[in-house]
């Protein structure tokens, strides 16, 4: 079965962007097919997947989502989205890229029929084909990121442990439950992973804690934590993977260690709805 990730929390700086290319990286390792939809207009996973200039490729997502919008909603209706020569491939994902035009494709939304589903359609049209679908959301809750939880199965919510990015959690939950009651129904929050982590400030443990006596009840805050560290930025600068850059450092071996309790959790979860059933 095909899931899909929204990576998303409206803060900027939190790892979203490392969190999205870093998972699709270790679960591509253990020989699951990931496709990373860039969802953001300052295109970073673009770039940190090999693409220096986003700007000048022929198609990236809001050439294709203006495509649905000009069919009326239909993707059945593109020979673009069809042909599926959109989809790229970089360190062993599959990628769809985006471009500064994502901004004015936002613009284009607020008038268009079925608005919010846009981009589930086009995920919809190729999801089958992987196991997960990881859509790297842009730090803000407008039309697309709406599109992007519509289209997705799953929240995960990368998340710094500072006392002001509760702030801007209580938003992304607050749009969670908005599209939960009027469009995607079956959404749900996977969890919230703690990044750029370190375990020596009393100040990290405190709000760690904090976070889990606030939303523990409501959704799991994962036991893996990302520590803090430059080689991050260091891998996306050089359009490299942390597992290409650092294989044996702290963040490679923290993000495998994601990905498994990921899988582990996650096959949890199914194991139960089909007892349930």
């Amino acid at each position: 079965m095909s899931i899909t990730y929204a990576v998303s929390n409206q803060k900027g700086g939190c790892g979203k962007t490392s969190l999205t290319l870093n998972l699709g990286s270790s679960l591509a390792r253990t020989g699951c097919k990931v496709c990373v939809v860039d969802c953001d207009p300052q295109a970073n996973a673009t770039m940190a997947l090999g693409i220096p200039q986003p700007d000048e490729l022929p198609v990236t997502l809001p050439h294709l989502m203006n495509e649905v919008i000009r069919n009326g909603g239909r993707p059945e209706k593109s020979a673009l989205l069809s042909k599926r020569e959109y989809i790229l491939n970089s360190q062993g994902m599959d990628f769809i890229p985006s471009s500064i035009e994502l901004a004015e494709t936002e613009n284009n939304l607020v008038n268009a029929m079925s608005r919010e589903s846009v981009l589930k359609k086009i995920v919809g049209s190729f999801k089958d084909d992987y196991d997960y679908v990881l859509l790297d959301c842009m730090p803000s809750l407008n039309f697309v990121t709406i599109n992007a939880l519509n289209a997705a199965d799953r929240v995960l919510i990368p998340m710094q442990p500072q006392f002001f990015s509760a702030k801007g959690l209580e938003l992304l939950l607050a749009t969670v439950a908005n599209v939960q009651e009027n469009l995607n129904p079956a959404l749900t929050i996977e969890g919230a992973l703690i990044t750029m982590f370190d375990g020596r400030l009393k100040f990290h443990n405190e709000v760690l804690a904090i976070l889990k006596s606030a939303y523990g009840g409501y959704f799991r805050i994962f036991e893996t934590k990302i520590p803090v560290s430059v080689r991050v930025t260091e891998t996306q600068a050089q359009g490299r993977s942390i597992f290409d850059h650092d294989p044996k450092g702290k963040i490679a071996e923290a993000y495998a260690a994601f990905a498994r309790e990921l899988l582990s959790h996650s096959a949890s979860r199914e194991r139960a709805v089909s007892g349930n059933e």
